[in-house]
């Protein structure tokens, strides 16, 4: 932790500005306190202005008002220790919630008196200058990074630059009301890399240092955890406010490590390589016609030819010696080979050592001439048709981060048998005969520690869903939050044995016998849906999803929204309309749909879950983790998927009741849970519903 440069600790003042923010906020909007929120409230406060730490982990059960506990915690506290309140979400729904709900009805109703702004990335910001580029007359003055706009698109842009100018919009892609396609998003937007900033000519008037410029007055920025992970991956500070200088109330946390392990893992293509290499040595031989062969260009075209060679023949060995390797298959045609404990052969390392160093030099000259460009739009150098360099600008920005990212991955590789830190490695051989080359970090607690939780003010951490099997072990091990943190578990408010039935029918079969248990369940499942009017049905593989549905009666069958069928949203609202029409309506889905999705009340009586959420067993990373776990004496099945699916399971019944109002049944198909010793500890982990258990 940081020495503090304002107060911090819990005097008398602060209290009291805590409990009147408290009181008022529920005096004008009507509510009776709830023991939990104010008992989250007081642990968050404690916590951030201790000697120690000043970290804390809360579980929060729905219903719990968590939003508002840690906002009316932490925002004075932020205030008074001269410091900026950072709330990261995993979902954009989420934060939604919190800057369009909870905190206009926090600084409106509490009587607390801050600034608050929203956080993107660059690429949900409209780059003006690309925008010119593409809607004007010669197209052949761009870089070869993107293909030329057909007929159609001119019309989208040019109401996009219309409404921008006349202040119609604010160049968020999110709030164009009829949307923009990614194929028409990504040639006008920017990254950091590729924007002249101050050197541009449309800075002044830039959508994305707009909104920057609003989040250096704002007292609490909201943004979501990718954004998050990205600005620490730059080093902290660059487009959220320092960690050394913020208080961070991270919800959903429990996505936090599997973003993390995302957010670092690195991936190369080999002929998408060779393909990349083209595209550079061509984009740099157009761009020395245009400039009229600055010196520049020239010499970075020369040591890009020089490297190429070397590359080429390189990659050629590393494709001959992969494709001797035993692959096993995978979903959609693709088969996988994984590197037992991240070790790979010595032969491969021996290639890819080199090959990671020659990207590393093409991404050293790529960003020199990306240096270069810069200081021709600056006009501190002089090219000829100068005018053209920043439209070059973005495209050679991202030829030097696709090099930075080949260096990564082969870096990798070829220190795979000296690093000390544990990485799971793979390669991926798909139906276009190309072989993709991954790894990803298995400690992303390290990371996350030494960029985070070492460095912040102090950090909240909270979900509904963060303790497996009872305990927060699982989650401060994958995390990396020391364990001498705050812990606080706020238990949900509901009545669960009075409003929801937990309930194992007798089956005959159990889920290891996949056919047995499918063709069960087809037939069972008609007369489960028909016992409300709502039900939400989870599935864990698509396999046995295809398989019940195809099974399924047609008079059921046109009652059910089935995933893939629309969007995730488009079925969500078809199915609100149907219930609020008096008609029937059945959700079935997979993982995605267990959790986030929010249907209060009438829209979800019954949830019905196809079998304990195990994760599957050919998933890489998870091979991996339990290899090394196995390797150090511990149990990865007890360590690892158990607790991980209790997790989840808990999460899934979540589904059922959402506010006070709510309630009905759950319904598992899968009798492990009360056959197997690891089930009762899951039963255990579960809210207190009432237990039908056959």
């Amino acid at each position: 932790m940081t020495a503090e440069t304002g107060p911090n600790e819990l005097t008398d003042e602060l209290k009291e500005t805590i409990q009147t923010a408290y009181r008022t906020w529920l005096g004008k909007r009507g509510f009776r306190a709830r023991r939990g929120q104010r008992q989250m409230i007081a642990d968050i406060a404690r916590s951030l202005t201790g000697e120690d730490g000043r970290l804390c982990v809360v579980e929060a059960g729905t219903g719990t008002g968590k939003t508002v506990a840690y906002c009316l915690a932490a925002i004075p506290i932020a205030l008074a220790a001269k410091r900026r309140l950072v709330i990261a979400t995993a979902t954009v729904a989420l934060q939604e919630q919190v800057v369009l709900r909870d905190l206009p009805d926090l600084r409106k109703n509490a009587g607390l008196k801050f600034d608050f702004a929203l956080a993107k990335g660059r690429g949900r910001y409209l780059c003006i200058a690309r925008l010119e580029d593409r809607v004007s007359a010669d197209h052949a003055e761009e870089a070869p990074l993107f293909e030329p706009p057909r007929r159609g698109d001119f019309a989208t842009y040019r109401r996009l630059r219309s409404a921008y100018e006349r202040g119609k919009w604010d160049g968020d892609r999110d709030s164009w009301k009829d949307g923009v396609e990614s194929r028409l998003w990504a040639p006008v937007t920017n990254d950091r890399n590729g924007c002249a900033a101050g050197r541009c000519r449309h800075y002044h008037n830039c959508a994305f240092f707009k909104a920057r410029r609003e989040l250096g007055d704002a007292d609490v920025v909201v943004a979501n955890h990718d954004l998050l992970l990205s600005d620490l991956s730059l080093g902290g500070g660059v487009v959220l406010p320092p960690p050394e200088e913020t208080i961070f109330a991270l919800d959903e946390a429990h996505h936090l490590p599997e973003k993390t392990r995302d957010h670092f893992t690195a991936r190369a293509r080999l002929r998408a390589t060779l393909d990349w290499l083209e595209q550079a040595a061509s984009a740099l031989q157009n761009m020395e016609r245009r400039f009229n062969k600055p010196r520049e260009v020239e010499r970075a075209r020369k040591r890009l030819t020089e490297e190429t060679a070397a590359m080429r023949a390189l990659i050629a060995d590393v494709e001959t010696l992969v494709r001797e390797l035993p692959f096993e298959s995978g979903e959609e045609k693709a088969r996988t080979h994984r590197f037992a404990l991240g070790e790979i052969p010595a032969p491969l390392a021996e290639q890819a050592g080199p090959l990671g160093a020659a990207f590393g030099a093409v991404a050293s000259l790529l960003e020199e001439l990306r240096q270069a460009l810069e200081s021709v739009v600056a006009g501190e150098l002089e090219w000829e048709n100068a005018a053209l360099a920043e439209a070059w600008l973005p495209a050679i920005a991202n030829l030097a981060a696709r090099a930075a990212g080949g260096l990564a991955v082969f870096t990798d590789y070829g220190a795979a048998q000296t690093r000390n830190a544990r990485w799971a490695t793979w390669l991926t051989f798909d139906s276009g005969e190309d072989f993709e080359l991954t790894t990803a970090p298995l400690d992303p607690n390290r990371i996350l520690n030494e960029s985070l939780w070492e460095r912040c003010h102090g950090a909240v951490a909270t979900s509904a869903t963060l303790c497996a099997l009872g305990t927060f072990d699982n989650f401060l091990e994958k995390s990396g939050i020391p364990a001498s943190a705050t812990r606080s578990r706020i238990p949900s408010p509901f009545d669960f044995p009075r409003i929801a039935t937990f309930c194992v029918p007798p089956m005959r079969s159990e889920p290891t016998d996949s056919l047995a248990h499918t063709e069960e369940m087809a037939a069972l499942l008609p007369e489960l849906l028909a016992m409300e009017r709502s039900a939400l049905v989870l599935f864990t593989s698509w396999r046995q999803f295809n398989k019940v549905t195809d099974a399924l009666p047609d008079v059921v069958r046109e009652r059910c929204l089935l995933q893939d069928e629309a969007s995730k949203r488009q079925l969500l609202r078809d199915h609100r309309a149907a219930i609020d029409g008096g008609e029937t309506s059945y959700l079935l889905g997979l993982a995605s749909f267990a959790e986030g999705v929010d249907l209060p009340g009438d829209y979800c009586r019954h949830v019905i879950i196809a079998k304990l959420p195990f994760a599957v067993p050919d998933n890489p990373v998870d091979e991996a983790l339990a290899e090394w776990l196995e390797n150090a004496g511990r149990n990865p099945f007890l360590e690892l998927a158990v607790p991980e699916t209790s997790l989840r399971l808990v999460q899934a019944c979540g589904r059922l009741v959402r506010h006070e109002t709510d309630g009905g049944r759950i319904t598992l198909l899968d009798r492990r849970i009360v056959t197997r010793r690891y089930g009762q500890n899951m039963l255990a982990a579960l809210p207190p519903y009432r237990m039908v258990l056959r």
